[in-house]
């Protein structure tokens, strides 16, 4: 298999990844606001905001397959909304809020996937930049 060919298999890895991910993301909070209780206290504005940015999760993994730096902009963008919820989610569980330690463990989840996500296509736009200048 030709390199253009791997990094080409790679993102579209990295793209599928993130709508899937995405999509699990809206199922798991839909299930949610419409009554399943999942067995811990939910914190309603992070369920809003996780279902809301599930949608832009898929809509991320469409942007990454169909144009590399615009999906990997996107990528940046999820991870940093995902750090600064992280850190008030955090910072509100230190203090004693009504954040459940799950919330918690899966915004740290969420957030180390989009960072790999960006790391990834980070590492595939690198790699056809250089396939580009080999090929010039």
């Amino acid at each position: 298999m030709n390199q253009s060919r791997y990094v080409r298999i790679v993102q579209g890895i990295l793209a599928l990844t993130a709508a899937l991910f995405g999509l699990a993301t809206v199922i798991a909070g839909s299930r949610v606001l419409i009554g399943f209780h999942p067995g811990y206290i939910v914190w309603g504005p992070l369920l809003i905001y996780n279902t809301a940015m599930g949608i832009a999760y898929v809509a991320a993994g469409f942007i990454a397959w169909r144009n590399l730096k615009r999906g990997r902009y996107a990528a940046a963008v999820i991870f940093i909304l995902n750090f600064l919820v992280l850190g008030t989610i955090g910072y509100l569980f230190a203090t004693g809020s009504s954040v459940a330690v799950e919330s918690l463990r899966a915004m740290i989840f969420r957030t180390l996937i989009w960072l790999v996500l960006f790391l990834g296509l980070t590492w595939v736009n690198r790699r056809k930049a250089s396939l580009n200048k080999q090929d010039a």
